[in-house]
């Protein structure tokens, strides 16, 4: 019997490690910062897009946010909604390409926002909300390059983006997909998404719950990890009843 019980705890250390690495690939893959909804229609209008912001920080606690929105295709009309205890500096630049729109040319858009004075502890995340009037019809998508500054003096920047067919790289910026215009594009047209957390936002919610392309990364590594702890205890068993078989046969 002593096989039996070598390899039942073979079984088991295999689906501890499946189970782990789970876990850690699943922490991974929700950890950097996101934009919601994922998608928005070319040319959408009076749209919120909120931009979600992890603390993967083990020893410090996240204290600015920096988003810098695209001039090249710039959006229109930005309004930073309040958010309890941050500070929202707005930055406006001149556009090299004005844009003409049925209420006249516009010159000027908003370039960068920088939140301040808040605080996002480890293991937590809080979610910043930006309104447009109206989102540019002359691009597939947008891209977000954001840095988020920790407590301890540390930079994450989130600023970069795969091309065509390449894996996500490491520290990937937020992208919003903009598509054909009637298209079904997931955007969120209730309260989810649409308005500030509320003291949760602050401290109270943790990045498992992070609505992103990256659960489903996370729920693929689940189901292979739980298919290969079903084939560990498989394994267990059948060594098992052969155990328990020899035993009764005579010498």
């Amino acid at each position: 019997m002593s096989s039996v019980r070598a390899t039942l705890r073979r079984a088991g250390v295999v689906t501890a490690l499946a189970a782990t690495g789970l876990l850690a690939a699943a922490g991974i893959a929700s950890a950097h910062v996101t934009v919601h909804p994922e998608s928005y229609a070319k040319g959408a209008t009076d749209g919120v897009l909120t931009f979600r912001v992890p603390n993967e920080e083990d020893g410090a606690g996240t204290t600015k946010v920096q988003v810098f929105l695209p001039t090249d295709h710039p959006l229109l009309g930005v309004l930073v909604s309040p958010q309890d205890g941050w500070t929202a500096k707005v930055t406006n630049t001149k556009l090299e390409k004005p844009v003409k729109t049925d209420d006249g040319t516009i010159t000027d858009a908003v370039s960068e926002i920088t939140w301040t004075g808040g605080r996002i502890d480890p293991g937590h995340y809080a979610d910043f909300n930006v309104a447009f009037g109206q989102l540019p019809d002359d691009t597939d998508q947008l891209v977000f390059k954001t840095l988020q500054t920790y407590s301890d003096g540390k930079t994450t920047r989130w600023i970069e983006q795969p091309a065509q067919g390449d894996e996500e790289p490491e520290n990937p910026a937020p992208v919003l997909k903009l598509t054909a215009k009637g298209a079904d594009s997931g955007a969120d047209t209730g309260a989810s998404g649409t308005t500030p957390l509320p003291e949760s936002s602050k401290s109270a919610a943790s990045t498992g719950s992070t609505e992103s392309a990256s659960d489903s990364t996370a729920r693929g590594l689940g189901v292979a990890g739980l298919v290969v702890g079903v084939l560990g205890l498989a394994a267990a068993g059948f060594a098992l009843a052969r155990g328990r078989n020899g035993g009764a046969r005579p010498e």
